[in-house]
């Protein structure tokens, strides 16, 4: 049935980028990512987070690009499985179609998302902060038919061209109609299930009027087993460009509404020592390809916003939702040139995902020890064994392990923005040399309106998507449990996190750069300076002052108070804490480049950036819970100072660039008050004989923790997840019938937490591809994604050997293979 919906859609189907320094406009209209695309390969330019688009041999930046034609090739089930093609960047794919933790160049991951990092589409941002809780700017983002290139920005210009992205950028740049014609693809899993389709079409109205319009929808239970169709939903997206002499105006739209489930933490069995871990799967669950999500845990139950008990459909997963709207002109005015970008987001949606707390998950004598006490005993919840008591726990699922889940719900109730960037832009000839001059003014404001509403189950811990929930009965025979909720709280850790945030963020930031090229020499500078406000309330008892966080409520209607039922987490809806505080901080940038000779050149670059803390500081000390202002000045927002240099070589059949960096940031969230340095090497080429092709990159970084405010034992440790070396490689060979290759993705070793204790085993991915093309516009592809089933640990919730040989970790997805046909038209 579902094939013959996908029939169907298709059958229905078939009937830019932000700027770099010192060059000439966009000629006939064209954006600059289209002038980029037609460019010859001696003057390719750059165009995200950089002044105007410049050839990169010429431009004091470390940049990376990724066209359509090679994305597709690396089989990514997500964005963030592209982004971690990129030299520099540490992309933990693990977790489906977003949350996943983006960091750059050894820049820490403290809690999850793009904190130093900002993600583009179009040039704007998707989020003003990409590390919103459960609301991470990955999880609004899809990869489709659409897409033209990825385009990458390491450090440098980064800091003053785009406000909260020190780091670096990563911009998805869509197609807009350049070249007639369009594309229908058919997807669907070998060895799991997925049904997609996606279909791009673009062309001229008119000789100054072309348009651009695709998408995808898909269905399936996807890469791993939920016991349900996990994946459903689509985006469609639209943008028509209007050319005149001098310039173009653009106007778009998205709509994405999209279901995925978030991969979490899954149990694994560890022996050896923090040192040398041996880890495996545990009987009866493979982590690869299992997930804690089950057909037997359909909904949470728990109070909403305004204290009413609501049934929560868990199935939702990831439910991301985006209408968004904008525009785009580029015109001149005398001498000057002027850019105008624009766009409002309406972003909604909701996070229901697991999370498995660490020594509490693992044999069931130790769990039911904990929660129960001596001679507690278990029983069946729901499924097909519901109400039987489990006789021999220790024997359970031939594993002998429960699991202590808490329901890790959000409501994402508004998380829109609206985005303006204005610039202007004039060259100058001034001994003998070009002098570009730019100004501009963004502005933005973003909405973080979220529900935290947890509770928390037991489950057994059983792949195939058919772990049931399970019931805990005291020895004196005293229900603890209700239809396997614990408690409609966040029992395991506290009863803490019961939050909700209503706050508004406002950016403001002015900018400039001076740019002087004179022959082979190009000296430059920006400089940007960032103000703001943070207006709202929020609403939890992590904000002390005798709020209340639970009470008694009879959940199912019997007329008594069972107790589970003594463990309802509410909201003290009465007594708010005013969020209310400004900020400010200052950008700046200086490079120089000198072009030693057509293939060849060398650069430096000095920059200082800023991140605006956001909800992530809520709910800290660093915030006055009685006035909302800011306790401590300076943790409204984390400062970045990089230096970097480096070699460009591009020759006509190899590439390669080198670039040694430094930097030092200082990171304020949540229990964390702190400062970091890293510094390091990074490596990206190319080379091309004959049909043979192989791109690669490689980053080796040092780091440590310089300074710790709270846990003083961890000064001088690795950050975790920090490895001293991350590459890709992405060999091929190419004939005119057809295309094979691989793309390899690896790291070295690592540790699961800041104090240095538990390993994290390096990995290497390796991700298959074939294409044949029946025809010039028929085109058969196989991917295998994690060709060799590898067991790839990513993340680790305990932070040392736990005694019971249990750890909760994160790990990527196992081997799934898909098969695709493209009808290009």
């Amino acid at each position: 049935m579902k094939l013959k919906y996908l029939l169907l859609a298709a059958a229905f189907a078939c009937p830019v980028s932000a700027y770099a320094e010192d060059a000439t406009p966009a000629k006939d209209g064209q954006s600059e990512t289209a002038a980029t695309q037609t460019a010859q390969p001696t003057k390719r330019a750059f165009t995200t987070g950089v002044a105007r688009g410049r050839d990169l041999l010429d431009s004091a930046i470390s940049t990376s690009a990724l066209d359509e034609a090679e994305i597709e090739k690396f089989a990514p089930r997500s964005v963030s499985e592209i982004f971690r093609n990129i030299p520099g960047m540490r992309s933990e794919a693990y977790a489906g179609e977003g949350y996943s933790s983006i960091s750059i160049r050894g820049l820490p991951i403290a809690l999850g998302g793009a904190k130093f990092l900002q993600l583009q589409e179009d040039g704007m941002p998707v989020l003003e902060f990409g590390d919103i809780g459960f609301g991470q700017a990955d999880q609004f983002l899809r990869a489709d038919l659409t897409l033209s290139q990825v385009q990458a920005i390491r450090g440098g210009s980064a800091s003053t061209f785009s406000s909260n992205s020190p780091g670096g950028v990563i911009n998805l740049i869509s197609k807009t109609g350049e070249e007639q014609g369009g594309a229908v693809e058919l997807t669907t899993g070998l060895d799991y299930e997925t049904y997609r389709m996606d279909f791009d079409y673009g062309g001229k109205l008119s000789d100054s009027v072309r348009f651009n319009v695709g998408g995808f929808y898909r269905q399936g239970e996807g890469p791993r087993a939920t016991g349900y169709d996990a994946y459903k939903g689509g985006q469609l997206k639209f943008n028509i460009t209007k050319t005149f002499d001098g310039g173009y105006i653009r106007l778009y739209a998205k709509f994405l509404d999209d279901k995925s489930p978030n991969y979490s933490q899954t149990p694994l069995r560890v022996t050896g020592t923090n040192a040398d871990p041996h880890y495996a799967n545990v009987a009866g669950f493979d982590a690869r390809s299992d997930t804690m999500y089950s057909r037997y845990l359909p909904s949470n139950i728990s109070m909403n916003e305004n204290n009413q008990l609501t049934r929560y459909d868990y199935t939702d997963g990831m439910h991301s939702k985006v209408k968004s709207v904008g525009g785009e002109a580029q015109f001149e005015l005398g001498e000057w040139t002027i850019n105008e970008r624009f766009r409002y987001s309406d972003i909604s949606g909701a996070f229901r995902g697991t999370f498995l707390a660490p020594s509490l998950t693992g044999p069931a004598s130790v769990v039911m020890g904990i929660w129960g006490g001596p001679g507690a005993t278990l029983s069946y919840a729901n499924g097909p064994n519901a109400g039987q008591v489990i006789a021999n726990p220790s024997t359970l699922n031939g594993n002998g392990l429960v699991s202590s889940t808490t329901l890790f719900d959000a409501d994402l109730n508004d998380l829109s923005n609206v985005t303006n960037d204005f610039r202007a832009s004039r060259v100058w000839d001034l001994a003998g040399g070009k002098l570009t001059t730019t100004v501009g003014f963004y502005k933005a404001g973003q909405t973080i309106d979220t529900t935290w509403h947890f509770s928390s189950v037991f489950q057994e811990v059983k792949g195939g998507g058919e772990a049931a929930m399970l019931n805990l009965t005291s020895a004196g025979g005293v229900p603890l449990t209700q239809n396997g909720f614990y408690g409609f709280a966040s029992s395991f850790f506290g009863n803490t996190r019961r939050n909700i945030y209503d706050v508004n963020y406002s950016v403001n930031a002015p900018y400039a750069s001076l740019n002087y090229h004179a022959g082979k020499l190009a000296i430059g500078g920006s400089i940007r300076y960032d103000f703001g406000t943070a207006r709202g309330q929020v609403f939890g008892a992590d904000l002390g002052g005798g709020r209340k966080g639970l009470t008694s409520y009879d959940v199912n209607g019997d007329g008594v108070i069972s107790a589970a039922e003594t463990r309802v987490a509410i909201y003290p809806l009465t007594t708010p804490a005013p969020v209310n505080y400004d900020y400010d901080y200052l950008s700046y940038s200086l490079g120089v480049n000198y072009r030693i000779a057509e293939q060849l050149s060398v650069f430096g670059r000095y920059s200082r950036g800023g991140r605006a803390n956001a909800d992530r500081i809520l709910y800290s000390n660093f915030i006055s819970p009685t006035d909302g202002s800011l306790v401590r000045k300076d943790a409204a927002y984390d400062p970045v100072t990089q230096a970097e240099g480096g070699l460009k070589f591009r020759g006509q059949d190899a590439e390669l660039y080198v670039t040694g960096f430094w930097a030092k940031t200082k990171e304020h969230n949540i229990g964390l008050d702190r400062s970091y340095r890293a510094y390091g090497v990074e490596l990206e080429g190319s080379i091309k004989k004959g049909p043979f092709r192989l791109n690669a990159g490689a980053t080796y970084t040092k780091a440590k923790i310089t300074a710790d405010a709270l846990v003083a034992a961890t000064v001088g440790n690795v950050p975790k997840h920090q490895a001293d070396l991350i590459f890709q490689a992405t060999p091929q060979f190419e004939t005119e019938r057809f295309t094979i290759g691989a793309n390899f993705v690896g790291t070295t070793s690592s540790y699961a937490g800041d104090n240095n204790a538990l390993k994290l085993p390096g990995y290497t991915l390796v991700n298959g591809f074939a294409q044949y093309r029946l025809t010039d516009r028929v085109q058969l592809t196989v991917n295998a994604n994690n060709l060799f089933n590898k067991l790839a640990i990513i993340d680790a919730q305990d932070t040392s050997l736990p005694a019971t040989g249990i750890v909760q970790a994160r790990v990527a997805n196992g081997r799934t293979v898909s098969a695709s046909v493209r009808f290009d038209f």
